[in-house]
């Protein structure tokens, strides 16, 4: 849905750009005084350029803007314009050397800020794109693109907060554009309003019965509230909008099965020529082999756009968000927190769901929300042993040492490899003030440690011991009796 409309972006760019070069129209009329003929004068040509772009014709309108900078190098909003006829023609390298030269031409005008933005977006470089978006808000906190597409891009980091926030400013800009409310009820969904969510695209569809977004939006939450009639009229009216789109004939495959009409949805199935991958955990995954082949590709940049390919298509699928999820575990905390907590919310009796998200809190350093969903893990799978492993690593960094303690015990016994355990079972009794249990466990950690795997660890516990030794010594530290 997106990528279909950055052409739309970039263009409704460009029209308020028209407003904004009232001073360059102005200076037209005495163009043909001081410059002479169109030929060299760079404002008749930039605006040729203008009318080639409104017309569609990009090459032409691209020509007309490169020879108006000729004429004129230190000219902005030609440079601008170029940015948006490359990207218009799928040149985006190009347009983004554009796009950066028109900021250097004039730092403080927020329209090539958002339009590299959203062009950084299209090339998958949101982390850069945000950056673009904010500065592009601090210039004018009414940039309606910056902000509809920032909201997204905090919805996809999992931010459903901040993403509403965004959306509701968006919206609140007059004559705010469909795509604006549409982001709004994305955002309220993702904040737990789908009753909002639901009257926001009720809104935007009775002005525009065709926005296919609202349509597809719209099904979804009315396919989660089992309304499976309405969500199918929503899909068939956005599949006459776009016959042949494989998103809307996937979601309507889902649907009509989710409904309990299995023929029909074989035989959407086989008239959009979509494959169902059955998977050994019963989760289907509607794609191309090619899709599923990518996703399970060891690369992770080719295995992370087939997932979120195919998540759009199977957006109720826990299996792909979890998959996703791990993916951006260790490089992307908030993003992996987001996928599994989809993927545990739509299947809650998931202990592989539930400890993946569990995990994703720990590497987001939220160690109190992982230890209360871990407990539960332990408790129904008290053998599980990256589940313990997770919450030892919790409950340490929650600094509740006492019931930490009998965790690293149990891992101990389970994996006596995992040496590492003696380091936190030592620094545990260490910080409790029991020293010499801390000795204890220190010194059984520097036996069984590997150098290579474990020096930083060895080296600390080194620095450490000398003073320790001293205070048993001098008899600090000695356990409470009960």
């Amino acid at each position: 849905m997106r990528v279909s409309c950055w052409n739309k972006f970039l263009l409704t760019a460009s029209c308020i750009l028209l407003l904004v070069l009232g001073s360059a129209a102005s200076a037209g009329a005495q163009t043909e005084e001081a410059f002479g003929d169109d030929a060299t004068d760079p404002v008749r040509l930039f605006e040729r350029g203008q009318g080639a772009h409104a017309r569609g014709e990009f090459e032409r309108a691209l020509g007309f803007y490169e020879q108006a900078l000729k004429v004129r190098p230190e000219f902005p909003e030609a440079q601008f314009q170029r940015g948006n006829a490359l990207a218009s023609l799928g040149k985006l390298p190009e347009a983004e050397a554009a796009f950066r030269a028109a900021i250097s031409l004039k730092k403080n005008w927020s329209l090539p800020y958002s339009a590299l933005g959203a062009l950084l977006m299209r090339r998958e470089r949101d982390p850069e794109a945000e950056q673009q978006f904010r500065q592009a808000l601090a210039i004018d906190k009414q940039d309606g693109l910056a902000l509809r597409l920032l909201a997204d891009i905090r919805l996809r980091a999992g931010d459903a907060t901040e993403a509403l926030d965004l959306a509701k400013l968006a919206t609140a800009i007059p004559d705010a554009p469909a795509s604006a409310w549409v982001a709004l009820a994305l955002a309220q969904k993702a904040s737990g309003d789908k009753a909002g969510a639901k009257t926001t695209l009720d809104r935007v569809l009775a002005d525009e019965s065709q926005n296919v977004a609202a349509l597809l939006e719209r099904a979804e939450l009315l396919s989660d509230d089992k309304q499976f009639d309405a969500a199918m009229a929503d899909l068939k009216a956005a599949e006459k909008l776009k016959p042949g789109d494989k998103v809307i004939a996937t979601r309507l495959f889902n649907t009509l099965q989710k409904a309990g009409k299995p023929d029909e949805a074989a035989a959407v199935a086989k008239t959009a020529g979509i494959e169902v991958q059955p998977r050994a955990n019963s989760d289907g995954v509607i794609g191309t082999p090619e899709e599923i082949e990518a996703a399970n590709s060891s690369d992770p940049e080719i295995s992370r756009k087939a997932l979120e390919k195919l998540l759009k298509m199977n957006p109720r699928n826990a299996m792909l968000l979890a998959r996703l999820g791990a993916s951006y575990r260790t490089d992307d905390p908030a993003r992996s927190l987001e996928y599994f907590r989809q993927a545990a919310q739509i299947k809650p009796d998931s202990a592989e769901y539930a400890l993946g998200y569990a995990a994703a809190l720990v590497q987001a350093r939220r160690f109190a929300d992982a230890v209360a969903i871990l407990r539960q893990v332990v408790n129904r799978n008290p053998d599980n042993y990256a589940a313990r492993a997770n919450l030892a690593t919790a409950l340490y960094g929650s600094k509740r040492y006492s019931e930490a303690l009998p965790e690293y015990t149990w891992i101990l016994a389970a994996k006596p490899e995992a040496v590492v355990a003696y380091y936190f079972i030592a620094t545990a009794h260490d910080y409790l003030g029991e020293y010499p249990e801390a000795l204890a466990a220190y010194e059984k950690f520097l036996a069984a440690a590997d150098a290579r795997a474990n020096q930083l660890e060895i080296d600390k516990v080194k620095l450490r011991l000398p003073t320790l030794r001293r205070q048993i010594e001098l008899g600090e530290g000695k356990k409470k009796k009960p």
